[in-house]
């Protein structure tokens, strides 16, 4: 695991109710990234991303568009051990 990076990742803007949550899993899944994603009160959006370096800067690239519907405004992401996550799922 010692290529594994993790992020964890906080996306503002028109972030909710616009399929954000369900394509991020998606595209996480397409590139063998492991983590969550989840909706918060304030209407962000967090998610933790753990995964190969490329594959973790491709999620966090991805983010800065997110699905077709949101407007990101921004992308805030914070560094950490990975902590062995396996899978991907939206929390709610």
């Amino acid at each position: 695991m010692t290529d594994r990076q993790r992020a964890h990742v906080f996306v503002s803007g028109r972030v909710q109710g616009v399929f954000f949550r369900a394509t991020t899993r998606d595209q996480a899944q397409e590139r063998d990234v492991d983590g969550w994603v989840k909706n918060l009160p304030d209407g962000r959006v967090e998610a933790v991303f753990e995964g190969s370096e490329a594959a973790v800067d491709g999620m966090i690239e991805w983010c800065h568009e997110g699905s077709p519907a949101a407007n990101v405004e921004a992308v805030d992401v914070r560094w950490a051990d990975p902590q062995g996550i396996e899978g991907f799922e939206i929390k709610r």
